[in-house]
């Protein structure tokens, strides 16, 4: 998961970005700044991986402040200025979104941020989840999970061969826990491990014993994966 602030002067503008950001399961947004000076205080004590900056703010240009905060932590500039784009890649940022930005054009954003962490961090395969039932900790294989279905505040696991457990956890925190070269969210109530698909057809995905639709929100990027089945 990207941990993630975002700094601008206009309150609307980091509305949009909140509002994005809820909508990814990449990434989580720590917290947002109108003045430069608390974001960099903020920053000593909790680094981030990602900034949204806008470039054009009263105290202090973004351009500036990125260049005091160094290159190891990514930013994103979003500013209705096209004028600086050539500075800002310069500065080798990962895009330079020009307001007003969709949210498809802020995914694809999103989407190269992740690949150069990605590339940052060595991949260490992770084999079981630690997840909390009911007083307990139970630890459970991920290669048994067979899908996750969101309940409101809970979540029903279901397992190879076993009873589904309940988990009072939210779709996207365990979907930031499970490997995503396994696991897709392809719907808004549903993750699915790739694994165990049986059969596509049309927008429905077949696992054993399940029907599963493919979520509007989500269909470009599960078709990405299965383009034969488009």
């Amino acid at each position: 998961m990207i941990k993630a602030i975002a700094i601008d002067d206009e309150a609307p503008a980091l509305k949009v970005i909140e509002n994005f950001c809820d909508r990814t399961d990449t990434i989580t947004l720590q917290r947002t700044f109108r003045r430069p000076d608390e974001a960099l205080s903020y920053l000593r004590q909790s680094p981030v991986d990602l900034l949204f900056l806008d470039i054009h703010m009263p105290s202090q240009s973004g351009l500036e402040l990125y260049k005091s905060i160094g290159p190891s932590t990514l930013a994103i500039f979003t500013t209705a200025h096209s004028e600086y784009a050539v500075e800002g890649f310069n500065l080798n940022v990962v895009d330079y979104l020009l307001k007003p930005f969709t949210h498809a054009r802020f995914f694809q954003a999103i989407t190269k941020a992740k690949e150069i962490l990605d590339r940052r961090q060595p991949t260490v395969p992770q084999e079981f989840l630690f997840l909390r039932v009911d007083y307990s900790l139970v630890k459970i294989a991920i290669g048994d999970i067979l899908f996750v279905e969101g309940m409101d505040d809970y979540l029903r696991i279901h397992l190879q061969g076993k009873p589904p457990l309940l988990v009072r956890m939210t779709i996207k925190a365990i979907l930031s826990q499970l490997p995503s070269a396994r696991f897709l969210r392809v719907h808004r109530s549903y993750i699915i491990n790739l694994g165990s698909i049986v059969n596509i057809r049309n927008k429905t995905i077949y696992l054993e014993g399940k029907e599963i639709p493919i979520g509007v929100s989500y269909e470009k990027e599960f078709f990405a994966r299965f383009p034969i089945h488009r």
